[in-house]
């Protein structure tokens, strides 16, 4: 079990919509560039919007190859203090919708994600790749369900204290910083990067159905130094506004 912080943060964000720009800080958001009816190879990359990474024609030109667009990086033989090999990992993670809770005021009544734990990998990038997700809001006749990115830099070179299930206190070394705490939409289409240390909640799938995504880092089978988490109690929420509209909508 995580250990869970002495101090009690309380706070409540409101999620924004998942931009290159705006992730920046915490990692790489994945998209493709190009609109969603472009649906013809061009006869050159010189008449499409410039792009970092630019593109080149590919697969007989066929296809349109943007290299790199997110990093993949392994820190794990430069800086883990066991010095254990690490190695490339692909992995499938089935998220199942969570729950959310109603938060009654005078002025309105809202639903509310609790986020009761984060998480970091302190050695490795980890990219999170939905499948079988469309990036419309709805498929057919049905609601599809959307992913909250929730993360927070970290406090480098600061400590603070936990309390482990025994009663035990230890010290948590660079922690998170949950003053700058931010959470961010994200669709079908869509795709994740967490830095190398960033921290970050779970995977969060809020909508009616399960979302399955492909996950890409590297580790070596050394708990601690594969994943590090905190808990802490309730306070820290991200505020979705009115049951069924606002962020599901941006």
């Amino acid at each position: 079990m995580a250990p869970r912080l002495t101090s009690n943060p309380s706070l409540s964000v409101a999620p924004e919509p998942l931009t290159r720009d705006a992730f920046a800080p915490f990692g790489t958001a994945v998209y493709s560039p190009l609109p969603r009816d472009f649906s013809s190879p061009p006869s050159s990359v010189s008449s499409l919007t410039p792009h970092d990474p630019a593109p080149v024609l590919a697969n007989q030109n066929s296809a349109l190859k943007y290299s790199s667009i997110s990093p993949l990086l392994n820190e794990y033989p430069d800086r883990c203090p066991s010095g254990k090999a690490s190695s490339g990992r692909m992995t499938m993670f089935s998220c199942f919708p969570r729950s959310l809770r109603t938060v009654q005021s005078s002025s309105r009544s809202s639903a509310v994600f609790d986020v009761r734990i984060l998480e970091r990998h302190p050695f490795t990038t980890q990219t999170f790749t939905p499948i079988d997700l469309s990036s419309q809001t709805r498929a057919g006749d049905h609601e599809e369900p959307f992913f909250l990115v929730v993360v927070a830099p970290t406090l480098k070179g600061t400590t603070t204290t936990a309390k482990t299930t025994n009663g035990d206190t230890v010290t948590v070394q660079d922690p998170p910083d949950l003053s700058r705490l931010r959470a961010f939409v994200a669709r079908g289409g869509q795709a994740v990067t967490y830095g190398v240390g960033t921290w970050h909640a779970p995977m969060v799938v809020l909508g009616p159905r399960r979302v399955d995504f492909v996950v890409v880092q590297f580790g070596n089978g050394v708990d601690e130094e594969d994943c590090q988490e905190v808990e802490f109690g309730e306070g820290v929420v991200v505020d979705l506004g009115g049951r069924g509209s606002g962020s599901a909508r941006l």
